[in-house]
């Protein structure tokens, strides 16, 4: 799987420090086996200087290929069952992962996962059956199993939706995260009244979203 990997800025491996990573699933539209694809919307934040400078982390990048999903379903439907096995796409991402894990100076207590469109299906699968293993997430316009809802509760979410989206159903998001209240969890979610699909530009200019992404850390493991 090709796959892009961002260091922290004047990273020096000798340092002692140990630096957060953010998996980065990005959407249909960037598919492919360019390994350039995939870093369409990223410039927008990631790239950024300030960015850079404030939030010092390693990034992952992967690109899904052309025919296949991070999570092979249909994003159209109103809902849909998580399949049984994790897809052949998101185990090569967990592979990447453990292989950067052990080569970098990762801290293993502040990996985030954040996903748009197809990537915020990615989200909630990787999360949802890995629940201990992020520290955060934030699931741009995706869907996910409600039945799975209860086994994240514990983990700091921030999700995001446009009320207008025709391409992915609004409901999914506003389900999973009503599932998740059921269950005692307080989730974050965002959604964007006036807007459609596209939203993920929105999401990466808020300041607070990567305040609050950075803030988060497993503590118990």
């Amino acid at each position: 799987m090709p796959y892009r990997f961002v260091k922290p800025l004047n990273y020096e491996p000798q340092n002692a420090d140990l630096y957060p990573l953010i998996i980065f699933l990005h959407g249909a539209g960037e598919r492919g086996n360019d390994n350039v694809l995939q870093l369409t919307y990223i410039d927008t934040i990631f790239g950024k200087d300030w960015f850079r400078k404030k939030y010092p982390c390693f990034i992952i990048i992967p690109q899904c290929p052309l025919e296949k999903r991070w999570v092979e379903v249909d994003w159209k439907l109103p809902e849909h069952k998580q399949p049984t096995e994790i897809s052949e796409q998101l185990q090569m991402v967990l592979e990447i992962m453990e292989k950067e894990i052990k080569e970098n100076k990762i801290d293993t207590n502040r990996i985030y996962v954040v996903g748009l469109s197809m990537g915020g299906f990615g989200t909630w699968d990787l999360i949802t059956r890995f629940p201990n293993k992020f520290a955060a997430a934030i699931p741009i316009c995706g869907g996910a199993d409600v039945t799975k809802a209860c086994s994240i509760k514990h983990l700091p979410i921030w999700a995001f939706h446009g009320a207008k989206d025709k391409v992915v159903m609004v409901e999914r998001s506003r389900k999973m995260i009503e599932a998740m209240q059921k269950c005692g969890a307080k989730p974050i979610y965002t959604e964007y009244k006036n807007s459609g699909h596209l939203i993920w530009n929105k999401v990466f200019a808020n300041k607070k979203v990567w305040e609050w992404l950075f803030s988060n850390r497993i503590q118990n493991k």
